[in-house]
């Protein structure tokens, strides 16, 4: 299965303030996660991060990695250096990612989804039906409900990840018109 997640935040003290996270300390935000993520991803699923995983010691963050179920790709964010001394864990680090799903509802039998840290207005095919995920802003962008991108962010969805499924469960809820079908 594949999962898509972003702002996890391991360890950020000041994460609980900035977005007004419903824990009452690190710790207990940290244990949550880590708790929500294992009881969705299983040891041979695909995480695909969005990017910063966690503001706090390389060697913290080791630790928690190694709790975390799952292979996982990250794709970098903002706040990403102590990740990137724990690349061990991850199966790549990469800045921008186009990943093809195997879809039958998809062009040729294909989803294409762009994944980034950060939102964009367009992206690679994106007026051919291509997904575009991101993270970065805790929710607190609002949704373009004519566009087939969303910030995947645990801030919005309740503080997990979300799967293939439910990003296309998301997707077909858009009101997305092809450009040629539009005649503008």
């Amino acid at each position: 299965m594949i999962w898509f997640t972003a702002d996890t935040h391991f360890g950020h003290k000041k994460i609980l303030e900035y977005t007004q996270r419903p824990f009452s300390s690190i710790e207990e935000m940290d244990e949550a996660l880590i708790e929500n993520w294992n009881s969705k991803v299983s040891s041979d699923d695909e995480v695909y991060h969005l990017g910063d995983v966690g503001l706090c010691s390389p060697q913290k963050l080791q630790k928690i990695l190694e709790r975390l179920n799952g292979k996982i790709y990250l794709i970098r964010g903002n706040h990403d250096k102590a990740a990137e001394a724990c690349k061990n864990r991850f199966e790549w680090l990469k800045d921008y990612y186009e990943l093809t799903v195997q879809d039958s509802e998809g062009y040729e039998g294909r989803q294409l989804i762009v994944l980034f840290h950060y939102a964009m207005r367009v992206w690679q095919a994106s007026h051919y039906g291509t997904y575009h995920l991101y993270g970065h802003s805790h929710g607190q962008l609002p949704d373009d409900s004519t566009s087939l991108s969303f910030d995947v962010g645990i801030d919005c969805h309740n503080y997990a990840p979300i799967n293939y499924a439910d990003v296309k469960h998301i997707m077909k809820t858009k009101n997305w018109t092809p450009p040629q079908l539009r005649g503008d």
